[in-house]
C-alpha cells in the first residue's frame, strides 16, 4: 500500500540534530515532550545547557545556559519547570519558571528524590518519588500534597510515564522492570490505577495506559475509560492486549460502556518488542499504540477493533506526545526524527470498508469525525432503515451523517410523506427532534420546523429554540415568525442580514438610532431625510439626536445641514435648530461661514442671551462680522459689538456707553486696538467723565503699559492734571520699571497727593530713582516727616547733608533718631558734620554715650583725629574699658593716646593683650622704632618688623628675632637674593644669632633655610664653625651627613678629606649621594671604609665599569654575593661562559633564568648543562628541568632525556615536546610526548617522522577530531589510503568536520577512495545525516548509476535540500524528482517532470505529484503537457484533477486545441457538476456524433447550458430525433408555441399534446383542437381531450365537436365530466358531515392531551395539530426521485382514469 492511500499519514515533522543537538542526548533523560507545542532538550556537553524547540517555530531553537536533571515545559505557556539533585544529598530542587516574563513563579525542595515527574494539566505538575505521588499546584504558594503510595508492583521499576483523567478523579502510573528470567529480554509492564474518590489503588500488568472519555448513545453523561495495553508471558507463551474498560461505573445505573479488548499482533521478527506508549485521538476515537522498536497498532476506541498496524521508525521510539487539534501524535525515535502521524482523512473510510471489509466502523468513523468516503453507504443504510419503518434510527442517522449529506429538502420530505399513526409521534417530529438534541438547524430545516410551532402559535418553542441557537435564521423565517411576533422576528432578520427587513423593524418600533448604528454596521442607505421628518412630528429631541448622529456617521452626513435646519426652522424650532447647528459647526470650518451667520442672527433676534453664550465660547470664526455687529449693537450687546466693529468711528460710538459694559471686559477690549485708536478711545472717556471713567482708564493703562506706552499714559494723566491716575497706574508699574525718572513721578505724585506713609516706603525700598534729584525735592518740600528724606540720605551716603539741614532747621530729635535707632554705624559721620557745624561738645559728648557700645569706634576715632580732637573721647573709651571691652579698636585709640602723652608705653606693649599690634606699630614707628619693633614683636608681625628693622638697620635685632621664629617661610623671605640686607643679616647670624643659641631647633631650622635658599658656601661656613670647631654640636650624626652632602653638591674637593676626618656619618646613603654625583672613587672609598663589599663591587662593575677590578675585588674577598654580582656583571656583558663560572663559584642559582636566555641566544649548552645540574641541588623550578631536557635535545644526549624523564623532576614536559616539535627535534619530542602519553601531538611527531602506522594508532588513542583530520590528510597526502580510511571514518561522525574531510580529498583527485570512506561511514554506528547526504552528493557528481539506490534506501536520512541542489546542477533529473517528492515539493517535482520529461515522467508517479501541487496553474500545465507528449493518456489525468481543476478552463484548452472528442471520457465523469462549459462541450460532441439518447438524457440531467442556443442548432437537423428533442428543449424553456409548432411539423401529436397540457395555456389547448379538427385527425381530437382536460373548456369542446361531427369523440370527455361534478357535490355532503364530526374528535383529543403533557417532550407538543404534509410534486412511491421526476401516464395528466369501455382506441401517430 502507498503512504498517499494509508489511513495513517507519517511525516518527519523535524529532525533534532539538524537544530545543532548533539545525538548523544537523544534519549528518554535527556528529552522531554509533554505537548505539541514544545520539545525540551538538556545537553551535558561540552557545557550544561537547555534547547527549547517551538513546534510553531521549530528551526529557531532557544538556547539557554541552564543546570538541571529534568526539564519540563509546560504544555500550553511558556512556563518551564527545572529539577536539580541538592549537591551530597538525596533531594531534589524544583523551580518553575515563566521565560516570556523572566520571572520565577515558585520553588520548592523535595525531601526525597524524585524519579518521574510529569505536567498532568497546564495547571499541575506530578511528582513521583521512590515511594510516594505527589501533584505540586504552580498557582499560590502551596508545596507539593502526597496524593497515594506506590505500589508493590511497581518497586524497582523505572517509571515511564504518570496521567491522569480530565476530572483529576482517576490516576495511573506505568513502569518497566526487567522480563522473566527465562526471557530478560523481554520488558516486563506494571501500572497502578488509583481512585481519588475511593482512595484505592488496582495493580495491573501493562506497559502503556491512557484515559479518555466516550459518549454512549443512551446515556447522558459521558464515560471515562482507561485503554492499556499489555504483553505478558506465562508458561513461555507470549500474550499481547489492548484492553478498554470503563471507570466508576455505578451498578443499578443505565448500562454504559461495555468491556473491550483485542489482541495485539507483533511479526515474528518483533517478538520481543513491547508497547511503549499509548495516545488517544479524541476527534476520531482512535487508540493508538507505539511500541519501543516502531510499532503503530491502531484501534477503534468504541469496538476496540483493529485498524491499522505499519511500522513508522526504523529506529527505537522512546517519547510520544498528543496532536490534539490534529486528531494525531509525535513520536521521536532514537536518531532524533520528530515523526508526525495524522489520520488520512480522505483514505481511511475506504480503506476500512474496502480492506477491512468493516462497513459499520466505516459508517461509525465516518460520523464521528466527519469525514468522506462512506456517503453511498449512509443513504444505503438510510434507505434500509426508513423502508424498515425505523425512523427514529434514520433521523438519528440523517442527524449524524458525515457532512451532513442526509440534511437536505428531499430528507425532510421524505419524512413528510410518511402517513401519522394514531398514538405515534409523528416521524418528522422524531426527525427534527434527533436534530435539535445534535445540534443547530439548517436554514431549511429550521423553516419547516417554525412552520409547525407557529401554526400552533408556541412561540416559546421558537424563542428557547433561538437562545440556544438551535435555528439558522433567513429571511423567509423572520417573514413567519413576524406573524405572531415582531420583536423575535426583528432578531431574526439581524441575525440573518435581512437589511431591509431591519430597517423597517426599527422604524416601526421608532428606535431611529438604531437604523443609524445597524445601517453603519451593515453598509446600507436608507431614507435619512424621511426619517428625521418622521421624528421630528413626534419627539423633535429625538429629531436633534438623530440629525447628529447623521452628522457624525464615516462619509459625512447623508444630508446637507442647512435642508435640517430649515426642517427645524419650519416649525419654529429655533432651540432645537440652534442646538443641532452648534454641535456641527463645531470644526468651525470656513465652508460653515452661511450657517454660523444664520445661527446667530437668528438667535440675537430671538435670543440674546443665547447668541451672547455662543459668541463668548469664540467657537465660530467664519460667520458675517459686520452684520453680527449691528445686529449685537441693536439688542444692547455693546461689548459683542465691540469686538466685530472694526471702524474707530463705530467704536468711539459704542465704546462711552461703559453703564453698560462689564469694566473687564471693556479693559479686555483695549488690549485687541492698535495703540492709537485705544489712546483715542481713552481720551474720549476722559472728556466725557472723567471721575466716572477714571478707574478703567487706570486698570487699562495698567493692564497694556507695554502696548500703549508708559510715557503716553504719563502724559494722557498729566494732560488731564490728574495725579490720582499718575499714582495709581505707576503704582502697579512701579515694582516692574528700573526708570529713575518713573520713580521719581511716583513719588512726586505721593508727595502731592499726601501718600507720605507711601513715599517712606518707596524712598526705603526702590533702587531706581534718582536721589539727587528726590533729596532735593524732598528738602524744598519740607514734608513733615523727614523720615523719607532720612531714607534717601542714609542709604545713598548724604548723611552730612541730612545732619546739616536737620541741625540748621533745629530738627535735634531726628538727629538723635537716626543715630540712635536708624544707623548708629553713621554716628562717627553725624559726628563729624557736628564738629563742623561747631555744635556744643556737650551735645555730641552725649549723643556718643547714648550709642555707647553700637558705635564704631574706629571710624570715630578716625573722624576726631582728623579733626585733631581725638582727646574728646578719653572719657568714652575709659568708660568702654571699664566695662570690660576687649574691642581691638578701643584698645588702640587708648594706646595712641598712651604713646602721644609718653605715659610709659613700653608697659603698655607688653602687657595690653587686646591691641592691634599692626596698627599700634604703625603708629609709632615714626615716633620710636624700637617700640614699633617691640609691638611687632609681640604680634609676631614679620613683614613690618623686617621693613622696619632694614630701615632703620637694626639687622641684629632682626637676626635674633629670625632665629627665634624658627619660621621656614620667614628665612625664606630674608634669604631671597633680591634682599639687599641679606648679607648683613647672614653675618649677625653666623656671628652673634646661632652662637649664642642653644636651641638645636634653633640650629635646624637655619641649616634647613640656608640649604633651601641654595647657599651652599656660606652653609659651609656655617657647618665648618659648627662641626669641625669644638663646639656643642661638633658630633652631632644629622650635621656631619649635612657637612659631606653640601661639600658633594658644593665642593667636590673637599668631600674625600671630609670621608677621611669624620666617622659619625650615614655610609651607605652618603655612599649612594656620591655615585649619584659622580663621585665614584670617593663611593668606593665609602663603602670600603664600611665593609660594604657588595655595593664596593657595584660600584666597580656598575659605575666605575671594570671587570677586571671586580675580579680582583672579589678574589680579595672571597664572598659569594660579590662573585654573585661579578656574575650578573659578565652576564651582561655577554661574557657567558665566564658568567656561568663565576655563578658556580658563588653557588648561586637565582639568576637561572637570565643565564638560560643568555645561554640559548649564545649556543652553549654545554655549559649550560653544567649551571643547571648545580642549580638543580638547590632549586625545583619546572623551568630549569625543562631547560635542561632542552639542552641535553640539543647536544644530542637522548639517552640522558630518557634517563632524566625516568627519575623524580619537576619539568613541565608538555610545554618541552611542543619546543622541541617547533624547533624540529622530532625524536626526542617522541620520547616526551610518548612518556607523558600526549597522543594527539605524537600522532604529529609521528606525521613528521613519516611513522604513519605509529601516528594512527597514537591518533585513535587521542581520539580528537583535529588528530584525526592531521593524520588523515598526511596520509592521503602519502596515498597510504587504507590507513587515511581509518582515520576518516573517526572524523566524518562529526558533522562539522565532514566536509573539510571531503573537499580535501576531492581537491587531490581521490574521488573513488572518498566514496569508498563515505561507503565504509554508513555502517557506523554514529553515522549522521551529513554522512548519507555527502555519500548521495559524491554519486551524483562521479557515479550516477548508484544515486538512485541510495536515494530511496536513505531518503529518510538525507539532507534532502542539498542533494536537490546537486542533482540539478548534475542534470540527474529523475533522481530530482524523487527528491522532490520525499521532501513534498510537488510544485517542483511536476514542473521538473514536465521540463524533462525523456528522463523524469512516469504517468503513475505524475498523477501521484500533481494532485499535491500547490500551484493551481500548474494543473493546467500538466494538460498541456499531456496532450503534446501523452494524448492517450490525458483522461486517465484529469480524472485524478477532476476535483482540483476548473473544469471551463480545461474545456477551453481542449476547445482552442480542437481535441474536444479526446477529452469526452472526462467530461461525462464531471459532467455531475453541472458546469455550463462542460454541458455544452458534450452537447456538442452528442450532436456531432448524433447520440441523441445521450443528447436527450443530458439535457433531461444537466440543465446548465445555453439551451435556446442548441435547439435552434438542432431544430433543422435531418434526424427526427435530434429536432424531437429541440422541441423538448423549447418545452423546458416555457417556449410552448415553438415546442407545439416543432412537433406538429414532425407528425409528433403525442408530444404536442402533453406540451400543451404542461403549459397551462388554455388558448395552446383549443388552438390543438382546432388543428386536429382541421386535419381530420378525429382520434388525436379525442385524446387531446383526455389529455388537456383540465384546461379545454367543456362548452368549447362539445360547440367543437357538434360543428364537425365529432360528438362520438368527445363523447368520453362528456361523460367524465358530469361523473366529476356529480361527485364533487357528494363530497361537499360528506365533507359537512365529517367536519361535524371531527369538532367532537377534536375536543375528546384536546382533553387527551392534558394528561400525556406531563410524558411528552417539547416537541412532542407539536402531536395533536401536526399533520402530514402532502406529497411533493415529482416524488414518487419511494420518495426519493431524481431530479427530473418521469413523466406520468396519461391517466395522471389531468383527467381521471375512465372505464375501458366507451374510450376508442388510442393509434399511432
Amino acid at each position: 500500500m502507498t503512504s498517499a492511500n494509508a489511513p495513517i499519514a507519517m511525516r518527519e515533522a523535524l529532525t533534532l540534530p539538524s537544530l545543532g543537538i548533539n545525538p548523544q542526548f537523544i534519549t528518554f533523560t535527556h528529552v522531554t515532550m509533554e505537548s505539541d507545542k514544545y520539545i525540551c532538550v538538556r545537553e551535558t556537553s561540552p557545557q550544561n545547557s537547555l534547547v527549547i524547540v517551538d513546534m510553531s517555530m521549530p528551526m529557531q531553537p532557544l538556547r539557554r545556559p541552564i543546570t538541571a536533571d529534568s526539564a519540563l515545559m509546560n504544555p500550553n505557556a511558556r512556563i518551564l519547570a527545572l529539577k536539580a539533585q541538592i549537591q551530597g544529598t538525596m533531594q531534589d530542587h524544583l523551580q518553575i519558571f515563566n521565560i516570556e516574563q523572566k520571572t520565577k513563579i515558585k520553588s520548592h525542595q523535595m525531601p526525597e528524590q524524585v524519579v518521574f515527574w510529569k505536567w498532568i494539566n497546564p495547571k499541575m505538575l506530578g511528582l513521583v518519588t521512590q515511594a510516594s505521588v505527589y501533584h505540586w499546584s504552580i498557582e499560590g504558594d502551596s508545596e507539593p500534597v502526597k496524593v497515594f503510595d506506590r505500589a508493590a508492583n511497581l518497586t524497582n521499576n523505572q517509571i515511564i510515564n504518570y496521567r491522569c483523567d480530565p476530572s483529576e478523579k482517576w490516576l495511573v502510573l506505568i513502569g518497566i522492570a526487567p522480563g522473566a528470567p527465562e526471557r530478560p529480554q523481554l520488558v516486563k509492564g506494571n501500572m497502578q490505577l488509583f481512585s481519588v474518590e475511593q482512595q484505592r489503588s488496582q495493580a495491573l500488568e501493562a506497559h502503556a495506559a491512557s484515559f479518555a472519555t466516550f459518549k454512549v448513545v443512551g446515556k447522558e453523561n459521558p464515560s471515562t475509560l482507561i485503554c492499556f495495553a499489555s504483553k505478558t508471558t506465562n508458561a513461555g507463551q507470549i500474550t499481547s492486549k489492548l484492553h478498554v474498560i470503563e471507570l466508576g461505573a455505578q451498578p443499578g445505573c443505565k448500562p454504559g460502556f461495555t468491556k473491550k479488548q483485542a489482541d495485539l499482533f507483533f511479526p515474528p521478527d518483533f517478538a520481543d518488542d513491547f508497547p511503549v506508549a499509548m495516545q488517544i485521538s479524541h476527534k476520531y476515537s482512535l487508540i493508538y499504540v507505539i511500541t519501543k522498536l516502531g510499532l503503530l497498532f491502531v484501534y477503534d476506541l468504541e469496538t476496540a477493533t483493529a485498524v491499522y498496524r505499519n511500522r513508522i521508525s526504523p529506529d527505537p521510539i522512546f517519547l510520544t506526545a498528543e496532536a490534539s487539534t490534529i486528531g494525531g501524535f509525535y513520536a521521536i525515535n532514537r536518531r532524533g526524527q520528530v515523526l508526525l502521524a495524522t489520520v488520512n482523512e480522505a483514505t481511511i473510510v475506504p480503506f476500512v470498508s474496502s480492506q477491512l471489509n468493516n462497513l459499520e466502523l466505516a459508517v461509525s468513523l465516518a460520523k464521528r469525525g466527519n469525514l468522506p468516503g462512506a456517503e453511498n453507504l449512509v443513504v444505503q443504510r438510510f434507505q434500509e432503515l426508513f423502508s424498515q419503518t425505523k425512523y427514529k434510527e434514520a433521523a438519528e442517522l440523517a442527524a449524524e451523517s458525515p457532512q451532513d449529506i442526509l440534511r437536505t429538502p428531499e430528507t425532510v420530505a421524505k419524512f413528510q410523506s410518511v402517513p401519522v399513526q394514531a398514538g405515534q409521534t409523528p416521524p418528522l417530529l422524531q426527525y427534527f427532534g434527533t436534530l435539535l438534541t445534535r445540534g443547530k438547524l439548517n436554514a431549511f430545516e429550521s423553516l419547516e420546523l417554525s412552520r409547525l410551532v407557529v401554526n400552533q402559535n408556541k412561540k416559546n418553542l421558537l424563542e428557547n429554540w433561538l437562545a440556544e441557537d438551535k435555528l439558522e435564521c433567513s429571511e423567509e423565517l423572520g417573514d413567519l415568525v413576524k406573524t405572531v411576533d415582531n420583536d423575535l422576528a426583528l432578531k431574526i432578520y439581524i441575525k440573518a442580514r435581512a437589511t431591509p427587513k431591519v430597517v423597517a423593524a426599527f422604524a416601526e418600533r421608532r428606535e431611529f438610532d438604531k437604523i443609524l448604528i445597524y445601517s453603519k454596521q451593515v453598509g446600507y442607505v436608507p431614507d435619512y431625510l424621511f426619517l428625521l421628518q418622521t421624528i421630528l412630528r413626534s419627539d423633535p429631541q429625538g429629531a436633534v439626536n438623530f440629525a447628529l448622529m447623521m452628522s457624525q456617521m464615516e462619509g459625512g452626513c447623508p444630508v446637507d445641514y442647512n435642508t435640517i435646519t430649515d426642517i427645524f426652522l419650519q416649525r419654529n424650532m429655533i432651540r432645537e435648530a440652534t442646538a443641532f447647528l452648534l454641535d456641527v459647526l463645531k470644526p468651525n470650518l470656513p465652508e460653515h461661514a452661511f450657517l454660523q451667520t444664520k445661527v446667530l442672527e437668528i438667535n440675537l433676534v430671538t435670543y440674546p442671551n443665547v447668541a451672547d453664550a455662543i459668541l463668548a465660547n469664540g467657537m465660530f470664526s467664519h460667520y458675517d462680522r459686520p452684520q453680527i455687529a449691528q445686529l449685537c449693537e441693536k439688542a444692547g450687546l455693546y461689548m459683542r459689538a465691540l469686538q466685530h466693529y472694526t471702524e474707530l468711528l463705530d467704536i468711539k460710538r459704542v465704546i462711552v456707553n461703559t453703564h453698560a459694559i462689564e469694566p473687564q471686559a471693556l479693559v479686555e477690549f483695549f488690549g485687541t486696538l492698535s495703540r492709537e485708536w485705544a489712546l483715542e478711545c481713552m481720551k474720549d472717556l476722559l472728556l466725557v467723565n472723567l471721575r466716572a471713567n477714571l478707574q478703567i482708564i487706570v486698570q487699562t493703562a495698567k493692564e497694556y503699559s507695554e502696548q500703549l506706552g508708559v510715557d503716553a499714559c504719563i502724559k494722557l494723566f498729566e494732560q488731564f492734571k490728574s495725579y490720582e491716575g499718575l499714582y495709581f497706574f505707576l503704582g502697579s508699574y512701579l515694582s516692574s520699571s528700573e526708570d529713575p525718572d518713573i520713580h521719581f513721578k511716583y513719588i512726586e505724585a505721593a508727595a502731592k497727593t499726601g501718600q507720605i506713609k507711601e513715599v517712606e516706603r518707596v524712598t526705603r525700598e526702590s533702587n531706581f530713582y534718582d536721589p539727587e534729584k528726590t533729596k532735593n525735592f524732598l528738602m524744598e518740600a519740607k514734608l513733615p516727616d523727614a523720615r523719607p528724606l532720612i531714607n534717601i540720605c542714609d542709604r545713598f551716603g548724604f548723611v552730612p547733608d541730612l545732619t546739616h539741614f536737620l541741625y540748621t532747621n533745629n530738627m535735634l530729635r531726628y538727629i538723635e533718631g537716626y543715630v540712635q535707632k536708624v544707623n548708629p554705624g553713621n554716628a562717627p559721620l553725624v559726628v563729624g558734620q557736628l564738629l563742623d557745624d561747631e555744635c556744643p561738645e556737650d551735645f555730641i559728648k552725649g549723643l556718643i554715650l547714648s550709642v555707647r557700645s553700637l558705635l564704631p569706634v574706629e571710624s570715630l576715632v578716625v573722624e576726631c583725629e582728623k579733626r585733631n580732637r581725638l582727646r574728646l573721647l578719653t572719657q568714652f573709651l575709659e568708660h568702654l574699658v571699664s566695662e570690660g571691652s576687649q574691642d581691638a579698636h578701643v584698645h588702640n585709640a587708648l594706646g595712641m593716646i598712651i604713646i602721644d602723652s609718653n605715659n610709659n608705653p613700653e608697659h603698655f606693649l607688653t602687657t595690653n593683650p587686646y591691641y592691634d599690634s599692626r596698627v599700634v606699630g604703625k603708629y609709632c614707628e615714626k615716633r620710636d622704632p624700637t617700640l614699633a619693633v617691640v609691638a611687632y614683636r609681640r604680634g609676631q608681625c614679620d613683614d613690618e618688623l623686617i621693613n622696619v628693622t632694614n630701615k632703620n638697620s637694626l639687622f641684629k635685632l632682626q637676626a635674633r628675632y629670625v632665629v627665634e621664629r624658627m619660621d621656614a617661610d620667614l628665612w625664606e623671605k630674608v634669604l631671597v637674593p633680591e634682599n639687599e640686607y641679606r648679607r648683613q643679616l647672614i653675618d649677625q647670624v653666623v656671628s652673634t644669632a646661632l652662637p649664642e643659641s642653644k636651641n638645636p631647633e634653633q640650629v635646624s631650622a637655619a641649616v634647613k633655610a640656608f640649604m633651601t635658599a641654595d647657599l651652599p658656601h656660606e652653609l659651609i661656613e656655617l657647618l665648618e664653625k659648627i662641626v669641625l670647631q669644638n663646639s656643642a654640636f661638633s658630633g652631632n650624626f644629622n650635621l656631619q651627613n649635612l657637612l659631606i652632602l653640601t661639600s658633594i653638591k658644593a665642593d667636590p674637593s673637599r668631600v674625600m678629606d671630609y670621608i677621611n676626618r669624620l666617622d659619625n656619618f650615614d655610609g651607605p646613603a652618603v655612599g649612594e649621594v656620591a655615585i649619584e654625583a659622580q663621585l665614584f672613587e670617593e663611593a668606593f672609598a665609602i663603602f670600603k671604609k664600611f665593609n660594604l663589599n657588595v655595593q664596593a663591587v657595584n660600584v666597580l662593575v656598575d659605575n666605575i665599569q671594570s671587570i677586571e677590578r671586580a675580579v680582583e675585588f672579589a678574589f680579595r674577598v672571597e664572598e659569594d654575593s660579590v662573585w654573585s654580582q661579578v656574575g650578573k656583571a659578565q652576564l651582561r656583558e655577554g661574557l657567558v661562559s665566564e658568567a656561568i663560572e663565576s655563578f658556580i663559584r658563588a653557588d648561586d642559582a637565582t639568576q637561572f633564568l637570565d643565564v638560560i636566555r643568555a645561554a640559548e641566544d649564545s649556543n652553549i649548552y654545554h655549559d649550560l648543562v653544567k649551571y643547571l645540574l648545580m642549580v638543580r641541588q638547590t632549586v625545583k623550578e619546572p623551568k630549569v628541568d625543562s631547560e635542561l631536557i632542552y639542552a641535553y635535545a640539543k647536544i644530542d644526549r637522548l639517552g640522558e632525556i630518557e634517563e632524566f624523564i625516568l627519575m623524580p623532576n619537576v619539568a613541565n614536559l608538555q610545554n618541552v615536546g611542543d619546543r622541541l616539535f617547533d624547533d624540529a627535534l622530532y625524536e626526542a619530542a617522541k620520547i616526551i610526548f610518548t612518556f607523558i602519553s600526549n597522543w594527539a601531538k605524537l600522532a604529529s611527531t609521528l606525521v613528521k617522522l613519516r611513522q604513519f602506522q605509529g601516528a594512527v594508532d597514537a591518533a585513535r588513542k587521542a581520539n580528537s577530531s583535529k588528530t584525526w583530520k592531521e593524520v588523515c590528510f598526511a596520509c592521503v597526502d602519502a596515498e597510504e589510503f587504507r590507513l587515511a580510511q581509518i582515520c576518516g571514518l573517526n572524523i566524518i561522525i562529526q558533522v562539522d568536520d565532514l566536509e573539510e574531510v571531503s573537499d580535501y580529498y576531492q581537491n587531490r583527485g581521490c574521488f573513488n577512495e572518498l566514496i569508498s570512506l563515505m561507503e565504509s561511514g554508513l555502517g557506523l554506528e554514529r553515522a549522521h545525516m551529513g554522512i548519507f547526504t555527502e555519500l548521495g552528493v559524491l554519486y551524483a557528481r562521479y557515479r550516477p548509476e548508484k544515486l538512485m539506490e541510495h536515494i530511496k534506501l536513505f531518503s529518510t536520512r538525507l539532507n534532502i535540500p542539498k542533494l536537490i541542489r546537486v542533482c540539478d546542477e548534475q542534470q540527474h533529473w529523475q533522481e530530482l524528482t524523487y527528491l522532490y517528492i520525499q521532501y513534498d515539493e510537488f510544485d517542483n517535482a511536476a514542473t521538473t517532470i514536465m521540463n524533462h520529461s525523456p528522463y523524469a515522467w512516469d504517468h503513475m508517479q505524475f498523477k501521484d505529484v500533481v494532485i499535491k501541487v500547490a500551484n493551481v496553474e500548474l494543473y493546467y500545465k500538466a494538460v498541456h503537457f499531456y496532450l503534446q507528449e501523452h494524448p492517450d493518456l490525458i483522461n486517465d489525468l484529469l480524472h485524478v484533477l477532476a476535483l482540483r481543476v476548473d473544469h471551463t478552463r480545461v474545456v477551453d484548452i481542449m476547445r482552442k486545441a480542437g481535441h474536444l472528442h479526446l477529452v469526452k471520457p472526462y467530461m461525462v465523469a464531471v459532467q455531475s457538476n453541472n458546469v455550463a462549459a462542460v454541458n455544452e462541450a458534450l452537447n456538442e460532441v452528442y450532436v456531432e456524433e448524433e447520440d441523441y439518447d445521450r443528447l436527450r438524457e443530458s439535457v433531461d440531467t444537466h440543465d446548465n447550458f445555453d439551451q435556446i442556443g442548441l435547439a435552434q442548432r438542432i431544430e433543422k437537423h435531418e434526424l427526427l430525433e435530434m429536432r424531437r428533442i429541440a422541441a423538448y428543449i423549447y418545452k423546458k424553456a416555457g417556449r410552448w408555441k415553438q415546442s407545439i409548432a416543432l412537433s406538429k411539423k414532425d407528425n409528433l401529436y403525442k408530444d404536442a399534446m402533453e406540451t400543451c397540457s404542461q403549459s397551462g395555456d388554455r388558448e395552446l389547448s383549443e388552438e390543438l383542437l382546432v388543428y386536429f379538427i382541421e386535419k381530420g385527425k378525429k382520434e388525436c381530437f379525442s385524446s387531446c381531450l383526455f389529455i388537456c382536460y383540465d384546461l379545454i373548456r367543456p362548452d368549447v369542446a362539445l360547440e367543437l365537436a357538434w360543428m364537425n361531427n365529432m360528438l362520438d369523440f368527445a363523447f368520453p370527455y362528456l361523460l367524465q365530466f358530469i361523473r366529476e361534478y356529480t361527485s364533487k357535490v357528494d363530497e361537499l355532503i360528506k365533507d359537512k358531515i365529517e367536519a361535524q364530526n371531527e369538532v367532537k374528535v377534536k375536543e375528546k383529543e384536546e382533553k387527551d392531551l392534558v394528561t400525556q403533557q406531563a410524558c411528552l417532550n417539547m416537541y412532542a407538543q407539536l402531536l395533536p395539530l401536526a399533520l402530514p404534509a402532502p406529497p411533493m410534486p415529482g416524488v414518487g412511491a419511494t420518495g426519493m426521485g431524481g431530479p427530473y421526476p418521469t413523466p406520468p401516464p396519461m391517466a395522471g395528466m389531468g383527467m381521471p382514469p375512465v372505464p375501458p369501455f366507451g374510450m376508442p382506441p388510442m393509434g399511432t401517430y
